[in-house]
């Protein structure tokens, strides 16, 4: 059996308002039902038809609102006259295009300040070597090279890692020992904490414990949250690290004595290239993707990331993986786990 116009009109996301040459509405669909049941739907509809009204006298119009919300809201409402008589409305909630073009502005504006600035440290340093005979200054000056190339080599991982793990693909999850996993990440900054006379201590009730999820998406969340301990961390500060199992999820906490965060900026702190302390972060060579691919790992996994914090007193992170069954495993389980704690 045929479908009616009105039953297809219904399918559409795009909002419509058909008028007759009276003014009668004569046709609504449930996108302009959903439209004039949000938060801002009392105004939208005084748009429509103050537009509807331009249309009937033969001039097409257009007209974008623009709501703050929360949440923000981004209407664009177009009308036409017909040709038989009548005019028609078209109405369009933009705002998730208008959230995606703005984060797809920042993003470009960020990563060319990102690599700008160890790209632009290292032609200014290497113009200082030109000349240089005073061997320690010439070692000192290839020293900070070396670190502003393996600044912008992180970043660029990072960036990298994180676009692979957003493309939120099916995932191969195998069965893996969350002690091994945290002990992989330990080991990961005993450099830095070394340096830094930090103390990364793993709980010694961690029992053994398995997890399932994907190998190198779990080591890359662990790493960068105890990295993150570390780099936070005061000269001679602890990071403790620990495991839980509850039967239904596995937590992976990270607790350290540093800086702290601000309360008003725990919301922000998963978002791409955010950084609370932005001259520390770049002294200490963060990218500011790190909280980002903990955020997109957990998500990925169907668990969650938590904070709390006190500044000036420290921060704990809690990354939470539930204890689902593994999905599509590989057929080398055990080469994958031996993987991830080489990594």
């Amino acid at each position: 059996m045929p479908v009616g116009i009105n039953e297809l009109v219904d399918q559409l996301r795009t909002a419509i308002v058909q008028i007759d040459p009276s003014g009668r509405i004569v046709l609504r669909n449930s996108a302009a039902e959903r439209l004039r049941s949000s938060h801002s739907g009392y105004l939208i509809e005084e748009a429509i038809e103050r537009q509807l009204e331009r249309a009937l006298a033969g001039t097409d119009s257009e007209e974008t609102l623009e709501f703050f919300g929360p949440p923000k809201q981004v209407v664009v409402v177009h009308t036409s006259p017909l040709p038989g008589g009548g005019a028609v409305a078209l109405a369009d909630d933009i705002s998730e295009r208008r959230r995606l073009d703005a984060m797809r502005t920042d993003f470009v504006a960020n990563i060319s300040h990102e690599l700008k600035t160890p790209v632009g440290a290292m032609a200014v340093l290497a113009d200082a070597l030109l000349g240089e005979d005073d061997q320690e200054t010439t070692q000192r000056l290839i020293g900070r090279m070396v670190f502003e190339a393996e600044r912008a080599a992180r970043t660029i991982d990072d960036l990298l890692q994180l676009t692979e793990i957003e493309l939120g693909t099916e995932i191969a999850t195998i069965p893996l020992d969350a002690v091994s996993l945290m002990q992989a990440a330990a080991e990961r900054v005993r450099h830095s904490a070394r340096e830094r006379s930090v103390e990364v201590h793993l709980s010694e009730s961690a029992e053994p414990t398995t997890v399932v999820g994907e190998p190198r998406q779990l080591a890359s969340a662990i790493g960068n949250l105890v990295e993150n301990a570390v780099k936070y961390s005061e000269e001679g500060g602890r990071v403790d690290l620990s495991i839980s199992d509850d039967g239904d999820s596995v937590a992976f906490t990270v607790s350290d004595e540093g800086v702290g965060i601000p309360q008003r900026e725990i919301e922000r702190i998963f978002e791409r290239f955010y950084r609370v302390d932005k001259a520390r972060s770049r002294g200490t060579g963060g990218t500011g993707l790190g909280l980002a691919i903990v955020r997109h790992v957990a998500t990925n996994h169907g668990g969650s990331v938590e904070v709390m914090s006190v500044e000036g007193e420290g921060s704990t992170f809690v990354l939470r993986i539930p204890n689902s069954q593994p999905v599509d495993p590989p057929e080398d389980a055990s080469r994958a786990e031996q993987e991830v704690q080489t990594t």
